[in-house]
């Protein structure tokens, strides 16, 4: 009988001769990849964690889950092909080194590297952050799904973009990987990484940031944030599905395509109490009016330029 995975679809076989993987850091992220990847086939060697209790708790829990060993930097026995680290951006330098004095450390006894391959999964630092481990002969990429993870949700990854750069024999081994999980990888610039983490950090958290605002314009026509999630969901979802089809100027609608300036400043009166919202009203305004078609230009410059 086949596995499940947590999203519910039949998982892919990992071919044989896939790296073996040891995950570092037991947090949001390790725990959704290490379910991710076990349930796709790959064999989960170690959670390594922090010597502290809550850290070791967490990944004891989820070694438990993979049948992998639960360890720490001293005690981890870095027998995988690949090590990939799932631990905040401000650690990952700090991680790398402590693995590769523990790899130093356990090659000098066996005279014999365990691992060849690190990744991590910033999606706005490169590969560099990994030199301590290129210095102790592994290549190494960044590896960064282009996909939110929270507490109580299981995304799939099929067809999620993965970026990735990095040395060459570690971006062939992560494309490999990415191919097993359903994803699509493209590469990316190591310069480039904080442009597309800008652009990530927009098309996903700060979308949120934007829903919280429309939240307080709901609040000036008299209703709660919860009336508001729910009242605004199908004209979201419906925008959404309008824009994957049509793209974005074929799914422009509403006052500013008419040209409708009078109720552009209607709209500014009413939010005068939430200034936060008539702000973010104004910037995007004037996004569309920069990229987007709109008629009576301006009548509608005219109008923002009011406020």
């Amino acid at each position: 009988m086949s596995r499940k995975s947590k999203t519910g679809e039949k998982p892919r076989k990992a071919a044989e001769g896939n790296p073996t993987i040891a995950i570092v850091g037991a947090g949001r992220l390790a725990t959704f990849l290490t379910a991710a990847l076990h349930d796709a086939g790959f064999t989960i060697t170690e959670i390594v964690s922090r010597d502290l209790p809550r850290s070791r708790r967490r990944a004891l829990a989820l070694a438990n889950k993979v049948g992998a060993r639960a360890v720490t930097a001293k005690s981890a026995a870095l027998d995988a092909t690949l090590l990939w680290f799932c631990v905040p951006d401000r650690e990952i330098h700090r991680a790398a080194s402590a693995m590769a004095d523990r790899l130093v450390a356990l090659n000098l006894a066996r005279q014999k590297a365990g691992v060849h391959i690190a990744l991590h999964s910033s999606g706005a630092l490169s590969s560099r952050e990994l030199a301590p481990l290129r210095t102790a002969g592994v290549a190494a990429a960044s590896v960064h799904p282009m996909m939110t993870f929270v507490a109580g949700a299981h995304p799939s990854l099929e067809a999620v973009p993965f970026a990735i750069e990095g040395d060459a024999a570690a971006t062939s081994v992560a494309r490999q990987i990415v191919r097993v999980l359903g994803g699509n990888s493209f590469s990316l610039l190591a310069s480039r990484k904080a442009a597309y983490h800008a652009w990530s950090t927009l098309t996903s958290p700060l979308l949120l940031a934007f829903l919280i605002t429309v939240e307080d314009a709901a609040r000036a026509a008299g209703f709660t944030p919860h009336d508001a999630r729910r009242k605004s969901l199908p004209i979201l979802r419906q925008t959404l599905a309008n824009y994957e089809r049509l793209g974005s100027a074929r799914s422009f609608s509403g006052p500013l395509v008419r040209g409708d300036a009078e109720t552009i400043a209607q709209h500014l009166v009413a939010l005068k109490q939430y200034p936060q919202a008539r702000e973010l009203y104004v910037v995007l305004a004037r996004a569309a009016l920069r990229g987007l078609p709109v008629k009576n230009r301006n009548g509608l410059t005219r109008a923002l330029r009011a406020r």
